[in-house]
């Protein structure tokens, strides 16, 4: 064989390696992406920026989301937090919302934060301190029934 077809077999092989290194990664990347955004966390997201009215006054009714959801979902055991990024597309304009959400002993997800930026680049909350303290608390009283459910059960054994 030739000097001029041995590299012109290592460069084939170099990129077909390289292609299959690129179609791994990006299939990796790809079902991260998909996880998320089709997520209990990022319907719950989805649903809660949908009926919210203080979104709505501001870029009209909610006509879809963008396409790439960003964010974190976190479960320990039967608790977990998540931090959802969407791109919402209103009637008037599109702006980029944040959301927070946590639940606990397997129950639905619920909304504890909610954000968006408007054009003016200013945060603008969804929920107030008020309510978001008030979601927290309960959370924290469900756990705590659970608790003591689960205990009372312990004892009856």
């Amino acid at each position: 064989m030739s000097t001029k077809r041995i590299v012109v077999l290592v460069g084939v092989a170099v990129l077909a390696v390289g292609l299959l290194v690129v179609l791994f990664v990006g299939g990796i990347v790809g079902f991260a992406l998909y996880t998320v955004a089709h997520s209990e966390a990022a319907i719950t997201a989805k649903d809660f920026l949908r009926n919210n009215q203080r979104l709505k006054d501001d870029i009209g009714e909610v006509k879809d989301f963008g396409t790439l959801v960003s964010g974190s979902v976190n479960v320990h055991n039967s608790n977990g937090d998540a931090s959802i990024g969407l791109k919402v597309i209103g009637e008037r304009r599109t702006v980029n919302a944040t959301v927070g959400l946590a639940y606990q002993d397997g129950r639905p997800w619920r909304v504890v934060s909610a954000s968006y930026t408007n054009d003016d680049g200013r945060v603008v909350d969804l929920i107030s301190a008020y309510e978001a303290q008030k979601r927290v608390l309960v959370l924290r009283h469900d756990y705590k029934r659970d608790l003591n459910s689960r205990i009372n059960r312990l004892d009856r054994l």
